[in-house]
């Protein structure tokens, strides 16, 4: 058979299936016939496609218009001798390059991590004999033994199994193990369905089986999930896409403006070369050059802001994203829900119990339905409670300060219900000896257990197992004060569909106190005469944080769709706990395989739980909301999650639970696997944009009045007021000194109440662009203006110059204090709130003396000692300028509010 040609082998029989390969399950393969095999279908390994060179996607990072910018300044720097200037903005190139060099690099790693998921070695049938090979050299036809603790090397069909039970979470979503058999299924049936297969890279938890395997490498499940990783695009941020798109229009108005200087210039009568310069002047002034450093050391502060909350950023515009985020695809087991089974509710001698608590932390209590605690514990009660204990091979230990088990998790929620009314685990187990065991099977749905009764001095059997199994080898039923009554069906049924309705998992319990042997059991012992003892309802119960936290998104204007592998009843019925928008309507796998793009991009408007997902899915899904124009936020932990979080906006791996795999995909690593971090990273994005759009509304404004006052000196044909070595001081010293302290600003209040910005939305509204102009015309008219003064009053070339450099500081420090606020009054911030605000300023101020009064400093720059008079001059300009903007937010921020609320509505 041609590699990968068939996928539906769980249709066939195991003999059809053998048939098919060539292979017999009591021969194996010959060692010639598996070396044929190997070269025909290749190793068992996940090939990753040939990517670019280090080299070129190194070059590449240069491709973008802000480094054009950047290099056009360093480029103008250098030609005007200023070396050091020159080398901190090629520094600042090289850096932004290296940062997203490796950031690239990321994609690569997450096929390598994923190749890795599939090398172990394996039990295979060769010509007889049985022998461990590593699974790269597995084909498809060997025959495979599996057993606990195993790893599954290939995709298989089960030929026979005894009590298997596998750990597909990483691969399907399920967030308990699956019992496999050997059993014909369903054409249509959902990859978590197939139970008569084995997948690549699961986990064998319970029992034994041999199977044959179907297919290999890039075949396999995980395979198929490599290649979606490969064909899927990782999307640029919507910050990069906005800097991106920002850049270019800022290259082509300096562009334009140096061409017109020159020309404007040159038809004036003036000298070319001089012009050039002109020109040159104007670019240097037009350029944010410390606008890259700016967004990088904001970047960078909101990744410390966020690692302090339990968020690792792996890609820094990804700070920024979760801002913009207007819908999070969530994982339920662990991220939504405490991923540790909890027994809720109690139903034994017909009396209905409720437990608090959650986890298998022994904290909580049991009460009865009117809220009386249940202490101690009716006969009844007491049974069931200890029925499983006994009836149980898990335990709970304490490891790193938490309760965990080790063991099943079921059977660690039971022996936690027991904890609440008082029953010691250790002590229960060593008093009640344990004779013998039937363990669970899946053909009889049951596990028993023979004890001894130390109160009795006899043999008592317990029994757990599902509803079905246990209720049919009952007689009679335990009452309240412990004696036997009539079983009451309807009223175990009507219990047994409000748990499920709950999405609880149920468990029936029963016991024999008469016994045949004293010594062994058997399944003749418990096929009747058993007295039903209750039933004990269980389910990952959510995140307490949770709850508040997806209150907090939907404030914010984000919605929260939980998208998971688990049954559609359980996923509802969390839903429903935690408060999720519409949680009573699930669209499972199988719906959204019948559903075209345009539909489920009309359907995922309205829906918010995902049930049995299969990967390419979860992909089809993400793509569907981004269709629609959300920024989406995607978390996950298993390597079927991984295509989704490349496709997504931001991916959000888990940290304790998380593979490699998904941590490489991923974004943002969550070190507590908490939905409500990821909240907190949302308010921490939201602030971090906040910051860069401070800046670059304080940065711009000086940069327009400096290409301004340029502009205008050759129009009106006199000498520039400021020369290119100044306006790199400026430009330089206040970015660091005054601009960067904008990125220290506390988050305003308020934050996680607005609507996420809309994806479109450039980072300057039109409110915040007139904003800049009419700041940078201020500056222009007062720059141009002392400078026309100085020079009037008799003050030399140099002196004038000076005052127009410190016209521009001294502006900039003074707006600086208003930008820290767009919308609300400089004066409302908490003045003292930002020290670093302050350290700035003062630094500043000493540095601007220096520059004016020091001689070294007037060689270098050109600049001149200036009278106290003219300080006056500069001092009440720049109070002029700070009050005018204030008084702009005052009378447009509410117009432009209402304006703004109209259109919308």
């Amino acid at each position: 058979m041609e590699p990968g040609t068939l996928k539906k082998w769980h249709t066939l029989s195991a003999q059809e299936v053998l048939e098919l390969l060539a292979s017999n399950p009591e021969t194996g393969l010959t060692p010639d016939e598996a070396s044929n095999r190997a070269k025909f279908f290749g190793l068992n390994v996940i090939t990753a496609k040939k990517t670019k060179g280090p080299l070129i996607r190194f070059l590449l990072q240069f491709n973008q218009p802000l480094v054009y910018i950047l290099l056009a300044a360093a480029l103008i720097t250098f030609f005007l001798k200023e070396y050091v200037d020159s080398g901190v903005i090629f520094g600042v190139v090289i850096v932004n390059a290296v940062i997203g060099f490796f950031q690239e690099s990321k994609a690569v790693k997450a096929i390598e991590a994923l190749a890795k998921t599939m090398t172990t070695e394996a039990t295979v049938i060769r010509s007889h004999e049985k022998i461990r090979i590593s699974s790269e050299l597995i084909v498809p036809g060997d025959i495979i033994l599996l057993q606990s603790g195993d790893k599954v090397p290939a995709d298989m069909r089960i030929i026979s199994a005894k009590d298997l039970q596998t750990d597909e979470s990483a691969l399907t979503g399920e967030s308990v193990s699956v019992e496999k058999s050997a059993q014909v299924l369903d054409d249509d049936i959902e990859l978590a369905e197939r139970k008569n297969m084995a997948f690549g890279s699961s986990l064998v938890t319970y029992g034994t089986a041999t199977g044959v395997v179907t297919e290999t490498g890039n075949n396999t499940e995980v395979g198929r999930i490599s290649s979606l990783m490969e064909r899927t695009d990782e999307l640029e941020t919507p910050l990069l896409r906005k800097i991106s798109h920002f850049s270019k229009i800022l290259l082509y108005v300096i562009l334009l403006l140096a061409a017109l200087t020159f020309l404007a210039g040159i038809m004036k009568g003036q000298g070319a070369v001089d012009m050039f310069m002109a020109a040159v002047a104007l670019a240097v002034g037009a350029i944010p050059e410390g606008l890259p450093a700016a967004l990088t050391i904001t970047l960078a502060i909101g990744v410390s802001r966020m690692a302090k909350r339990g968020a690792i950023i792996r890609n820094l515009p990804a700070v920024e994203t979760l801002g913009s985020t207007t819908v999070i695809c969530s994982d339920k087991t662990g991220t939504l829900t405490e991923n540790q089974m909890t027994v809720q509710e109690i139903m034994t001698g017909y009396e209905s119990y409720l437990l608090t608590g959650s986890g298998y932390s022994p904290d909580g209590e049991i009460l009865h339905t009117d809220g009386k605690t249940a202490m101690p514990p009716a006969p009844g009660l007491a049974e069931c409670l200890r029925c499983g204990i006994l009836c149980n091979d898990s335990r709970i230990i304490i490891k790193e300060g938490r309760h965990t088990v080790q063991g099943d998790p079921t059977e660690g929620a039971l022996i936690t219900s027991a904890a609440k009314a008082g029953l010691d685990h250790a002590v229960t187990v060593s008093k009640w000896t344990r004779i013998d065991t039937l363990p669970f099977e899946s053909q009889h749905q049951y596990m028993a257990t023979l004890n001894h009764n130390p109160d009795e001095d006899a043999c008592i059997i317990y029994m757990k197992g599902s509803l079905e199994a246990v209720l049919e080898r009952c007689a009679y039923a335990s009452g309240p004060d412990g004696g036997l009554t009539e079983i009451d069906h309807d009223r175990i049924h009507d219990s047994v569909s409000t748990m499920a309705s709950k999405g609880m998992r149920i468990l029936a319990f029963a016991f024999k106190k008469e016994c045949k042997d004293f010594k062994s059991l058997s399944h003749d012992e418990v096929k009747s005469g058993m007295t039903f003892i209750g039933l004990q309802g269980m389910i990952d119960p959510p995140r307490a944080e949770s709850v508040e936290a997806i209150r907090n998104c939907h404030s914010a204007g984000i919605h929260v769709k939980m998208i998971t592998g688990d049954h559609a009843l359980t996923a509802s019925a969390i839903a429903q706990k935690i408060g999720l928008r519409n949680s009573g309507s699930v669209l499972t796998g199988r719906d959204i395989s019948k559903l075209g793009d345009v539909e489920l991009s009309e359907i995922i408007r309205e829906v918010s739980v995902f049930a049995r997902v299969a990967p390419e899915q979860k992909l089809k899904l993400v793509s569907a909301l981004q269709s629609n124009g959300n920024i989406v936020a995607m978390t996950g932990d298993g390597v079927n999650d991984a295509p989704a979080l490349k496709r997504a906006d931001i991916g959000v791996a888990m940290g304790i639970t998380g593979t490699d795999v998904a941590k490489e995909a991923a974004d943002i690593i969550l070190t507590d696997d908490n939905f409500a971090t990821i909240e907190a990273a949302v308010e921490e994005g939201r602030g971090t944009f906040d910051n860069i759009t401070k800046f670059i509304v304080w940065t711009l404004p000086t940069n327009l009045g400096e290409g301004l006052v340029i502009l205008a000196a050759i129009f009106a044909g006199a000498v520039l007021p400021i020369l290119p070595v100044q306006i790199l001081w400026i430009n330089m010293t206040t970015a660091v000194l005054l601009g960067l302290m904008l990125v220290f600003e506390p988050k305003e209040e308020g934050l996680m109440k607005r609507k996420p910005r809309e994806p479109g939305e450039p980072i300057l509204t039109g409110r915040l662009i007139w904003r800049i102009f009419m700041v940078g015309l201020m500056m222009l008219a007062v720059a141009f203006g002392l400078f026309e003064w100085e020079l009037k009053s008799g003050s030399d070339i140099s002196t004038a110059r000076t005052v127009a450099v410190n016209v521009f500081v001294m502006v900039e420090l003074f707006y600086l204090f208003t930008c820290r606020s767009l919308n609300k009054s400089a004066f409302s911030t908490g003045f003292f709130s930002n020290r670093w605000l302050f350290a700035g300023v003062f630094s500043m101020i000493a540095l601007q003396l220096l520059f004016t009064y020091l001689p070294l400093m007037n060689r270098s720059f050109q600049s001149s000692p200036v009278g106290l008079v003219s300080w006056l001059r500069i001092i009440a300009a720049s109070v002029v300028i700070l009050f005018v903007v204030e008084l702009e937010k005052k009378l447009l921020s509410p117009m432009y509010k209402k304006t703004k609320s109209l259109v919308e509505d």
